[in-house]
């Protein structure tokens, strides 16, 4: 009982230690199981469940892929993958694929996946007795046995060879019955070689000649058997026999060694004198056919030589049986054995077999997903046999050893990506522990399949439109593309314009995008005098599953056209003319105003600038109109002679591409001077009264503007201290276009003059150094601009004086050192954005600059 229990808890360790192997080595399921079958069984015979036997459910090994990987002779058998069942697919004869194995094991490899199980099924092939023991030939001779050769002397009989192995080979012999002769059977290396024996001392003269026959038996139940002839003829006596100097010699022969080498040199000696004493050699004429292709005997030296290729993987011992004979009469002979061992060198590379389960792997496959199985081996032997593999380098790949000896698996090791690498060609290399080392190389091709886990880009997330007004209804304004870096549907990017709320959603509301070309078509026409820019956003949605999606916000600019006609606003306009009558005194001077003409025009810049112009006047010499002011003065004094009344037409023109104009209607009376004085006394008085309510709202409008601009001061200032360190950056607002002059800094460069321009100003205001604008290039005439701003940071800053521009070639330079902390204390991103503007014609052109930060302040 304590024996029993102490082979239990050997039993229970063994097992601890295995499961712990089993872990270590990361295989999921390894299972050993044997069968045993006969040869000769039909094809289809099962030879066992082994579904059943490993307790895998039948009702998935079509799903789980079972199936045999590989075996030393995959041919002969098949598995089921209905129900598990391992069947016999080709006729088996044993003697053809185990010749001389005392055991004959096949061994195959089932594998199951999901999850990936490697189990070893062993079939034993057992041998029936299906050969009968055959003699190499069919008569043997003796005519060298001499009468008064010794009771007791044996001769070598052809053995005979049975293809069965035990217990159906060759169990004994049977001579025939003969009064001189007896069988005698000695075991070698599991083989039963049978001797002819004198038992009694021949005599020539009574019987020169014995004809026996000699039987052989295997082991079947009924025996099998086959017959030798054997004569034997009684020659003269010849009294001695060559000696060999030992009975069975052993050499070391070095495997691929040339032909003609000398291997060994046997020796034997006959006491005899002449040609009884003359020794030849040979082989022994029962041996392998390998044995006479490699190996040849001189017949007089002794010497054997390698005669044919010798390879440590066919065989690794020889055994020559060798017989020394005299020349006598009859001549004596002497048998011997040659143990020829062959050592193995390092000639054999290793073989990789490769099974692939799946050449594409998905780009977020988990680390540790098998990708193939790999079984390395070596002919060679020993060290030479000892194979170690290793994969190519920088590949997201490796190999994972198997609890059994050259068995791999190889797994991804890290994350993949498409985008970066769509394709691995993974080199495996096996090389053995020889001297030299040899190796061998086995390629994988591996594609990595896309996944959708890259959303669209556009090239920036902000995108501006210029647009002039009144576009074509329908017509195509503009166009996004956005990319993806994935592939196929993933890639296949659809795009819409996502709706806003209020104003916005009234504007994007007609405006209309193809899903696939991206291309945006405005369905009404845009009017500068009602709106002057807005935003909306487009969504660019890839086809992948799930989807990803990135939008892009896009500014539209309308552009002003001439499109509107000036408005004469003096004189005033009745029954669709604009007509004035003034009265001036006769004795007034040259240089006398006479009257203004004023108006306006809706549009901006060019497109608003008014010139005035003399279409027609009475007497040209007493008129001058300024171009630009319309202004209406005197020449000259009036004479006599001068009429009394006078027609002025003004034509007032903007000074758009395509000019648009309105004209105007003066009359002009001349009055003697006391009627100018009274209606001038009439004219004063309204004139007083209307400059007393004039002044006395100045006075109100100064002191409101006056008290603002102190609040404002204060609310600055207490801005700036409150103000948090991580605030974002806004832009000052657009500023409404009305075609008034603004004052500006100019300088001149070339034949071109710049000036920087800011928010609209007054006629006569001055521009604060430190406050934002942009620069415009302008031909050298009258200054104007459109009073248009760019988007600018909320800093008290001349970012013009930062910059300037090159009118030579264009480019932009620093003026002086820029510290960002001082430009934009802690604002990310810093931005300076500047507007370009060039005429003849017209262009608008922004211009963003990023302040980067250094590291240049120290903690404080």
């Amino acid at each position: 009982m304590e024996a029993a229990g102490q082979r239990r808890k050997w039993e229970c360790w063994w097992i601890a230690l295995c499961f712990s192997l089993l872990l270590r080595f990361g295989l999921q399921v390894s299972t050993q199981i044997r069968y045993s079958i006969p040869e000769e069984v039909n094809e289809g015979s099962i030879v066992g469940n082994i579904a059943t036997d490993l307790g895998l459910d039948a009702n998935i090994l079509v799903d789980r892929r079972f199936r045999i990987v590989s075996g030393s002779k995959d041919a002969l058998f098949e598995v089921n993958q209905n129900n598990g069942e391992l069947y016999v697919s080709k006729k088996i004869d044993r003697e053809e694929l185990c010749d001389g194995n005392s055991v004959c094991l096949i061994n195959l490899k089932i594998a199951v996946e999901n999850p990936l199980e490697i189990h070893y099924v062993g079939v034993e092939i057992a041998d029936v007795n299906d050969h009968s023991p055959r003699f190499p030939e069919k008569e043997q001779h003796f005519e060298m046995i001499a009468e008064h050769t010794p009771i007791g002397t044996s001769f070598q009989l052809h053995a005979a060879r049975d293809q069965d192995a035990s217990p159906y080979s060759v169990r004994l012999y049977k001579l025939s019955q003969d009064e001189n002769f007896e069988i005698d059977i000695r075991n070698s290396d599991e083989e039963k070689i049978p001797f002819l024996v004198l038992k009694k001392t021949l005599d020539r003269e009574h019987k020169s000649e014995h004809l026996l026959i000699l039987k052989a038996l295997d082991g079947g139940n009924p025996p099998k058997s086959g017959t030798l002839n054997i004569t034997v003829t009684v020659l003269d006596i010849n009294d001695n026999r060559p000696v060999f100097s030992q009975d069975t010699h052993s050499v070391s022969l070095q495997e691929n060694s040339p032909v003609g080498t000398t291997v060994t040199k046997i020796k034997a000696t006959d006491s005899d004198e002449g040609s009884n004493g003359e020794i030849e050699y040979s082989l022994g004429k029962t041996l392998k056919r390998k044995v006479y292709d490699v190996f040849q005997l001189d017949r007089i030296t002794g010497e054997i030589k390698v005669k044919g290729e010798v390879d440590f993987e066919d065989t690794d011992v020889y055994k020559l049986d060798v017989q020394a004979s005299d020349k006598g009469q009859p001549p004596l002979s002497a048998q011997g054995r040659v143990i020829i061992k062959i050592q193995d060198i390092n000639d054999n590379k290793p073989e990789i077999e490769l099974t692939s389960l799946s050449n594409i792997v998905a780009e977020d496959s988990k680390p540790g997903t098998v990708i193939a199985l790999i079984s390395v081996t070596d002919k060679d032997s020993g060290v030479n046999g000892k194979v170690v593999c290793s994969l190519s380098e920088n590949v997201p790949f490796e190999l994972k050893p198997s609890f059994q000896d050259n068995m791999y698996s190889l797994v991804t090791k890290g994350r993949l990506d498409r985008e970066l690498v769509p394709h691995y060609d993974i080199t495996i290399t096996a090389t053995d522990l020889g001297q030299p080392p040899l190796s061998s190389i086995k390629t994988l091709s591996i594609q990595v399949a896309d996944v959708n886990d890259n959303q669209p880009e556009f090239s920036s997330n902000f995108l501006e439109l210029y647009i002039f007004e009144n576009n074509a209804p329908g017509a195509s304004i503009f166009s996004v593309r956005a990319s993806d870096k994935d592939v196929n549907e993933n890639a296949l990017i659809s795009y819409q314009i996502n709706r806003g709320v209020g104003t916005q959603n009234e504007i994007t509301s007609f405006l209309n995008i193809n899903s696939e070309t991206g291309v945006i078509h405005s369905l009404k026409s845009f009017d500068f005098e009602a709106i002057k820019t807005f935003q909306f956003h487009v969504l660019a949605t890839d086809s992948g599953t799930p989807s990803l999606s990135s939008n892009v916000t896009v500014n539209v600019f309308i552009l002003d056209q001439n499109d509107n006609v000036p408005v004469i606003l003096y004189p005033v306009s009745a029954n669709g003319s604009a007509e004035g009558v003034e009265e001036i005194p006769r004795n007034v001077n040259a240089g006398h105003l006479v009257t203004k003409i004023r108006a306006y025009d809706a549009d901006i810049g060019y497109n608003g600038w008014l010139l005035f112009s003399l279409q027609e006047v009475s007497d040209h010499s007493l008129f001058g109109l300024d171009r630009y002011t319309g202004q209406i003065r005197t020449l000259r004094s009036f004479t006599e002679t001068d009429e009394a009344q006078h027609k002025l037409l003004i034509l007032v023109k903007d000074n758009g591409n395509i000019s648009l104009s309105a004209t105007a209607t003066v009359i002009v009376k001349v009055v003697e001077p006391k009627e100018a004085f009274a209606a001038s006394d009439v004219k004063n008085t309204i004139k007083d009264e209307e400059e007393n309510n004039v002044t006395f709202y100045l006075i109100i409008t100064l002191g409101s503007v006056s008290v603002l601009f102190v609040i404002s001061i204060i609310v600055l200032i207490v801005m700036q201290c409150s103000k948090s360190t991580d605030y974002s950056s806004k832009y000052l607002q657009d500023t409404n276009y009305d075609g008034t002059l603004c004052h500006s800094i100019q300088y001149r460069s070339g034949d071109k003059r710049y000036m920087l321009v800011g928010p609209r100003m007054s006629i006569g205001s001055t521009i604060v150094p430190g406050s934002n604008g942009n620069t415009l290039v302008i031909p050298d005439r009258r200054r104007r601009c459109s009073g248009e701003v760019s988007k600018f940071k909320e800093h008290n800053r001349n970012d013009v004086s930062m910059f300037s521009v090159n009118q030579n070639d264009g480019v932009l330079y620093v003026n002086g050192k820029i510290d960002r902390e001082e430009v934009c204390e802690r604002s990310t991103p810093c931005l300076i954005n500047l507007k370009i503007a060039l005429e003849n014609p017209l262009e608008i052109h922004y211009v963003t600059i990023e302040i980067l930060d250094i590291n240049d302040h120290a903690p404080s």
